[in-house]
């Protein structure tokens, strides 16, 4: 860059400058800066022509009255005639005044484009770097459609000076970032890599930088560059502080160059060709030799540098995951750190830490540093280093030390801060089911998680743990007393009283023989918290009650009086009036047999894994990072009951922790479309809104409640449980029914909508809807399989005493793996109301 002349001072402007800064008050800065303004518009609107110098003085004024936070609506043109100026100073002021003040909407924006082409064709290295600047730092669409194809040109020229290819390299990044559909990819892709070799270190850089970005997009165009990377580092790493003088900082050789080679090399696996990748793990084992050596200054800016290198080549190395000398080394190195006095150094250690926990190579070398872990856990002052801990311990968590971690991370939870506590809930309850030997003290685990951050256990936990103690019969009797035991606390939370609830309404019968735990005492315990639950929660009780008439007669009087009683006959909220009311006559008028049916035990739950557990593998462990720190785990996004798992979104490189909990808000992604022949052929023409995700199957709350209803009346859709055939085709020609076809005609009880019938060949739904006497009915056909139904056609036969009104009817050709109306929108008309 050419020096400035002395006559190049400005008097003017330093004058201008002086003045505003010697103002006593806003109104004096004001005063001047308005007559300072009025004085420069007089100026350029003269009929005097002014110089390049004089353009320059005001434009400057004008720049720094805008940088003062004054709005400027004059001066644009005058600083766009200062970019045909071939002074340097002139035209730095000019570029320097469109960077700051034009917006990219302009209308100066095609005089300016015009510009900038004739000093990028000038040949003149310091216009060249100046248009550059220019471009980047507006970076606006039509700037990028203007000069993305030359700026690659001038990037590769043979001819182009160092400081011109650096200025290229970063204006062509930064227009990249902005509109990535403008920078064509090319010829000079290839021409680019090899700026790696550069002589020119500052070149080399901002070349690091742009394939680093250019390569997330387009890896296969960029390949070549690993072995220039490793070549370059490895130059780099073995160099001495004397060897590049003008690129040492604190002793330590180019360390930013060094930190974006080892981030490009994070792009792509490891090399495949022995060579080079025997040359890079020697450059990666070189950078742990020299952080073991002691530090060649006490300057904190050595150390940094020293130490960014450092942790980049561990994510290098982590990256890889295949060589366990250096994985190994590398989690020795860290350990070193968390003791450290840096907060800084200590957070990066259990960062890194906890990602090199998912590997099989230091696994085992992360756990020896459990009472190190723990400690900080237990005394670190900053609130995110204890949460790296906590992280870090579930990471390294296996059965030989689960108890030890979960024992520590509940006593840590009594005194937890509060945003953190549902982050420590979650991984304490997947680390006592996912390493549970013993079951009774899983559920000791997850009754102390309720007692001590009730608050912060979510519904899934609950619901996980009654899914287990109702599959279990080991460990039934074992809940029972211990939840028993636990409602007994003066202070008890909402939740443990719904797994008390629950577990005693099924199996308060296994220690009813315990004169401390008597029916009577059971019961009293319960009751005594109803009036301070929630309304869902009294339901729940309400169930748990009439469950205690079928497994305690004795109970009888004293729930039906509970229920007989004002306050739930005439409860104010409907959901608790009604069951009061059902309740109360279910016992009342069903015979012993009928309640005992009615009211029998729960059956298993499907055998499946915590859907927490599944989404822990499907994300691979602790390695994928943190969706934890900016989201929370939405309770209805999966099913501990056997039904169907949301598919996972996909996270992109986060900190160790939260994978494992995948709690990162996101909108799941639009559902394939069904495959041919697929069961749910019909289900989007029975929905009466927008198609239904698949069902997630009932709670374990809701399947506890929803076997206590009583049937609803019957209704005209009854007369469909035995259905004439609509053809008679041969043997051959029809598949036996799905096993399930025959329970499907059990859910039309109280369902207008649904599936009717359901072979390998044929889907018929039903769609109907009644007022009054008056109904209306569709059905739907699907054929599920691969050729085409001809000349099908639906015959209706009905019971003589309903009359039946059919609107119309039709035949078509039913194509494979489509739902057809082939139906009659009919009505017809009962002699009763429905």
């Amino acid at each position: 860059m050419p020096a400035v002349s002395k006559g190049d001072g400005m008097r003017g402007l330093a004058v201008f400058i002086s003045d505003i800064r010697n103002c006593k008050s806003k109104e004096a800065e004001i005063k001047r800066i308005n007559k300072e303004l009025a004085n420069i518009r007089s100026k350029f609107k003269g009929d005097k022509a002014l110089d390049g110098y004089s353009k320059k003085k005001y434009v400057c004024k004008l720049l720094f009255i805008f940088l003062l936070g004054h709005d400027i609506d004059f001066g644009h043109m005058e600083a766009v005639n200062l970019l045909s100026s071939n002074k340097y100073t002139e035209k730095q002021i000019g570029y320097l005044f469109i960077s700051v003040l034009v917006n990219s909407n302009s209308e100066l924006i095609r005089l300016i484009n015009n510009a900038i082409k004739n000093d990028l064709a000038s040949r003149n290295p310091t216009f060249m770097c100046l248009a550059l600047h220019c471009i980047a730092n507006v970076g606006s669409r039509e700037m990028g459609e203007a000069f993305a194809a030359d700026i690659p040109r001038i990037l590769v020229a043979g001819d182009s000076m160092d400081s011109v290819k650096q200025s290229a390299a970063l204006c062509l990044l930064r227009l990249y970032k902005a509109s990535p559909d403008l920078v064509p990819m090319g010829e000079w892709t290839a021409r680019v890599v090899h700026l790696l070799n550069d002589q020119h270190m500052g070149v080399v850089t901002a070349a690091v930088s742009l394939i680093t970005c250019l390569c997330k997009k387009n890896p296969d165009d960029f390949k070549t560059c690993i072995s220039l990377a490793v070549s370059r580092l490895s130059r780099i790493v073995s160099s001495a502080s004397t060897d590049l003088q003008d690129y040492t900082y604190y002793f330590v050789p180019a360390p930013w160059l060094s930190v974006k080679l080892l981030r490009l090399l994070q792009c792509y696996p490891p090399p495949e060709d022995a060579a080079v990748k025997g040359r890079l793990v020697e450059c990666l084992e070189t950078v742990l030799n020299k952080a073991q050596e002691p530090p060649k200054s006490k300057k904190v800016q050595h150390s940094n540098a020293k130490n960014a290198i450092l942790f980049e080549t561990i994510s290098l190395i982590i990256h890889y995951d295949s060589e366990p000398n250096l994985l190994v080394r590398a989690c020795n190195q860290l350990g070193q750190f968390l003791q450290h006095r840096e907060t800084n150094l200590r957070y990066l250690a259990l960062e890194s830490m906890c990602t090199l926990a998912s590997s099989e190579f230091s696994h085992e070398a992360v756990k020896t540093h459990i009472d190190t872990v723990i400690n900080a856990l237990k005394t670190e002052r900053d609130v995110s280093v204890r949460q790296r801990a906590a992280d870090l311990l579930y990471a390294m968590c296996d059965r030989s030390n689960a108890k030890q971690i979960v024992s520590e991370m509940l006593r840590y939870l009594e005194t937890a801060d509060y945003a953190i506590r549902e982050e420590i809930v979650l991984k304490v309850a997947i680390l006592a089911e996912k390493y549970a030997v013993d079951y009774s003290w899983y559920v000791d685990t997850i009754l102390n998680l309720i007692r001590i951050a009730g608050d912060y256990v979510s519904e899934e936990v609950w619901y996980r743990v009654l899914q287990i103690v109702t599959n279990r019969d080991d460990v039934q009797g074992y809940a029972a007393k211990t939840v028993f035991e636990a409602l007994q606390a003066p202070a008890c939370h909402e939740n443990m009283v719904k797994v008390g609830g629950y577990i005693l309404g099924e199996f308060g019968n296994l220690i009813a023989g315990d004169p401390r735990s008597s029916p009577p005492v059971q019961f009293s315990l319960l009751h005594s918290k109803f009036h301070l639950c929630s309304v869902a929660t009294r339901a729940l009780l309400l169930s748990t009650y009439i469950k205690f008439i079928n497994l305690f007669p004795e109970t009888k009087a004293t729930i039906q009086g509970v229920l007989r009683a004002g306050s739930q006959l005439r409860n104010a909220d409907v959901e608790l009036q009604q069951r009061a009311v059902e309740y109360l006559t279910l016992s009342s008028v069903a015979s012993t047999d009928v309640l005992a049916t009615v009211l029998e035990e729960m059956p298993p739950f499907p055998e499946r894994e915590s859907s927490i557990l599944a989404k822990l593998k499907r994300k691979k462990g602790p390695g994928a990072g943190s969706a934890l720190d900016d989201g929370r785990r939405d309770p209805s996004s999966h099913d501990i009951n056997g039904g169907v798992e949301p598919t996972p979104s996909t996270v992109s490189t986060p900190s160790p922790s939260a994978d494992l909990l995948g709690l990162r808000a996101a909108p799941p992604p639009a559902a394939p479309p069904a495959p041919l022949g697929a069961g749910n052929l019909l289900v989007d023409v029975f929905s009466d809104g927008p198609a239904a995700q698949p069902s997630l199957g009932p709670t374990p709350e809701e399947a506890f409640l929803s076997e206590l209803e009583p049937p609803a009346p019957e209704s005209p859709m009854a007369l469909l449980a035995d259905p004439a055939p609509a053809a008679d085709p041969g043997p051959e020609d029809i598949g036996p029914p799905i096993p399930e076809a025959d329970e499907l005609l059990n859910k039309f009880v109280c369902r207008n909508n649904g599936v009717l019938f359901e072979n390998q060949l044929l889907q018929i739904g039903v769609k109907s809807e009644f007022r009054q006497n008056l109904g209306r009915m569709y059905l739907f056909y699907g054929n599920k399989t691969s050729v085409q139904f001809q000349n099908f056609s639906p015959t209706v036969v009905h019971p003589g005493d309903l009359q039946t009104h059919i609107l119309s009817t039709w035949s078509s050709p039913l194509a494979p793996a489509r739902p057809l109306q082939v139906c009659f929108p009919g009505s017809w008309e009962t002699d009763e109301p429905r």
